[in-house]
């Protein structure tokens, strides 16, 4: 069973639903059966890589609030993440654009270490001091920790085509699923699970996702040649 997350590094509640999601994963029985990916989401696709910014006066903007009101938010998101046992800075943090960094999650995808990938950056940006946005050597140091080649991640970063189809994709992908915020979660393409939801939420629907799967229907069940464990068969002479 396959389970696909719609998501954007720049999203706190991402970083939350992330822990929740595999918080039911790790309880659930059939957990070694089930691949996780992760699709890209850019809560700001037109932001130009050099343009980075304070939070809390960007949310003051964002929503009309003032920015006490903002910091009262970043302080309930901390109390959030921090039930789910996340670290989560709540003033100093910085935002920014996350193209690149979709683009370098496509390739540790190539190289089996997405997961790895997407939980640096999601601990570098919302945990750590140092920001993620527009320092190309952060993000490869952030993909050496994840398991990933330096110089191939640092080939990625210096073209800036190099998987920005893939990028596109899956944003266009996520709006005919109609995805219009994330994170998304998608499962066996079945069912669909927006936002941060309960760790209880995701037990239910991979439980109910399992138990609907369907078991393979054989159109011809007469014997044929067919090759197995212990070799191939060897057609008779008439």
């Amino acid at each position: 069973m396959r389970v696909e997350i719609w998501s954007d590094i720049a999203c706190p509640w991402c970083y939350v639903g992330k822990a929740r999601f595999e918080k039911a994963l790790a309880a659930f029985p059939h957990h070694d059966a089930v691949e996780v990916v992760h699709r890209s989401f850019e809560l700001d696709p037109n932001r130009p890589k050099d343009d980075t910014g304070p939070v809390i006066p960007m949310l003051a903007k964002k929503y009309g609030m003032s920015e006490a009101q903002a910091q009262a938010a970043e302080d309930n998101l901390g109390a959030q993440a921090a039930a789910e046992g996340l670290a989560y800075r709540t003033q100093g943090r910085d935002h920014g654009s996350t193209f690149d960094m979709h683009r370098l999650l496509h390739f540790a995808k190539e190289h089996g270490r997405q997961g790895e990938l997407i939980q640096a950056l999601y601990e570098a940006n919302f945990a750590e001091e140092t920001s993620v946005f527009g320092d190309d050597e952060r993000l490869v140091k952030l993909a050496v920790a994840a398991g990933l080649d330096a110089d191939g991640a640092r080939k990625v970063l210096a073209d800036p085509t190099a998987y920005a189809d893939d990028v596109r994709a899956d944003e266009r992908e996520a709006a005919q699923l109609g995805a219009n915020g994330v994170p998304f979660f998608v499962i066996d393409r079945k069912y669909g699970v927006s936002g941060a939801q309960p760790a209880e939420i995701f037990t239910q629907a991979l439980t109910q996702a399992w138990g609907e799967r369907s078991p393979l229907t054989l159109i011809d069940q007469s014997e044929a040649e067919a090759c197995g464990p212990d070799g191939c068969a060897v057609p008779q002479q008439g």
